[in-house]
């Protein structure tokens, strides 16, 4: 969930199509003291309806024990990118904020910048449970510039390869599979390509339409495993955005091999809107797709309340780590984000919101939460849970990456950042332009973004 900067003519057009959404979403300070309104996104066109089901036995449970109160839930049907700049739209004015909203913690830092987020530190304080949270997940909720911590995280992620096993079997590559470098990941894709047509060797997501997951499972993926990675994309000690890396022109290379190469989906399906519930409730079960960086959420696509129950999954499909560039330093790399509940600065019921929340946020909850959403609990007590490590086959695994992972910079300006990468991986994916010229626009638009003196030249 990013802040982006949209001309007023965007805006216009956004607004108009959510007036709908927008007119039963307000609180406000004439609104009812005992009612509160949730907000949550819908990814657009994808049937896994997980959280919504998780979210209404909660919310019966909530007002059965809060007699006379009244939680509304609101899911918001949107892509990613569209979905940050509805529920900013939303929380701008009283009328239409809603009381408690779920966001990306890679945007917590813009929406306070913005002034839509309110802190959550007096509730805190009184808090016990707050003491189980993990200190970086508690550090990813805090702004800067006041040091105060505007969300409680309910879950965090790692990401890896997925690879289809049967593919593997068929094209004649050995399983388990775990490549050391980059250049054994393309080795296999170029395999299933010579042995197996109508087969999509590899996907990297990639392009604007894909929003944040091109940033993180794309791109990012592949940047932090260059050699310079506690560097990559924001120098810590020179508080410094990072341009004319060679790391960054190496991952976007390996982009460019994808898409020129033909190991890679074709461009006009990569770029469309839908194209990640495809991957996971068509591609990969349908065995048409060999190698897919992404989550550790992919099971919510195949397990029975999914929206593609899949049984063989767990034969079917495996794991490996994203390896580093050359096989560097531990061999492998994940980058970790996760979702958190915050409260819109003009919500009108904050105190009622804060109750839900930590109904949400038990030990009990965030245990059943991040089962049933394939997801890394942020709570102490819940990750050490036999029944959390038992619920999935895959949660140890992905658990495990946890000391190889790497966290996006939690800034403001990282949202430009991110959709700077965003249109450097397409303009390469197309074949608009090449990996230099792709690289040095990428430099421009940030120095733009930033200020050329909050920029310094990257590793060669």
């Amino acid at each position: 969930m990013r802040q982006r900067l949209l001309a007023a003519s965007g805006i216009a057009v956004v607004s108009a199509v959510l007036a709908t959404t927008l007119s039963g979403c307000g609180s406000g300070s004439g609104s009812d003291s005992k009612t509160i309104k949730v907000v949550y996104q819908q990814v657009l066109n994808n049937s896994n309806k997980v959280q919504a089901t998780y979210l209404a036995p909660m919310v019966e449970a909530f007002e059965k024990a809060h007699p006379g109160t009244k939680v509304k839930l609101v899911p918001v049907t949107a892509s990613e990118n569209d979905y940050y700049t509805k529920i900013q739209l939303m929380m701008r004015s009283p009328s239409t904020a809603p009381d408690l909203v779920y966001e990306d913690t890679a945007t917590i830092n813009s929406d306070v910048a913005g002034g839509y987020l309110r802190p959550l530190d007096p509730y805190l304080s009184s808090w016990a449970d707050w003491s189980q949270y993990a200190a970086p997940s508690k550090a990813a909720m805090k702004y800067a510039e006041d040091g105060k911590t505007y969300g409680v995280p309910d879950n965090t992620d790692t990401r890896g390869i997925w690879y289809n096993k049967t593919v593997f079997q068929q094209a004649g590559i050995p399983v388990p599979w775990q490549p050391k470098t980059w250049d054994d990941v393309l080795a296999a894709a170029r395999t299933v390509k010579a042995r197996l047509p109508g087969v999509t060797p590899i996907n990297v997501y990639t392009g604007v339409a894909g929003g944040e997951q091109s940033s993180m499972q794309g791109f990012e993926m592949l940047l932090y495993g260059t050699p310079a990675a506690n560097n990559a994309l924001y120098d810590t000690t020179q508080k410094k955005w990072v341009v004319g890396s060679k790391g960054f022109r190496d991952a976007l290379d390996f982009v460019h091999t994808v898409y020129s190469t033909g190991i890679g989906p074709t461009a006009q399906k990569a770029l469309g809107a839908n194209f990640t519930a495809e991957v996971g409730t068509e591609l990969l079960p349908q065995n048409k797709l060999a190698i897919d960086l992404d989550g550790s959420w992919m099971p919510n696509n195949w397990i029975r309340t999914g929206p593609k129950p899949w049984p063989e999954w767990q034969k079917s499909m495996g794991m490996a780590a994203m390896p580093t560039q050359s096989g560097q330093g531990s061999g492998k790399v994940s980058m970790s984000g996760g979702w958190a509940w915050s409260i819109p600065a003009k919500s009108g019921n904050p105190d009622l919101a804060f109750a839900f929340l930590k109904s949400l946020e038990t030990k009990a909850a965030s245990s059943r939460w991040n089962s049933v959403n394939a997801t890394i609990p942020v709570r102490k007590d819940v990750a050490s849970d036999p029944a959390y490590l038992k619920s999935l086959p895959t949660n140890a695994f992905f658990a495990a990456l946890v000391p190889d992972t790497f966290y996006r910079p939690g800034l403001p300006a990282y949202a430009q950042v991110s959709s700077a990468i965003q249109k450097a991986m397409e303009a390469v994916t197309t074949g608009q332009s090449s990996v230099d010229k792709a690289a040095s626009q990428y430099d421009s638009d940030v120095k733009t973004a930033v200020g050329a003196d909050k920029t310094v030249q990257g590793a060669q």
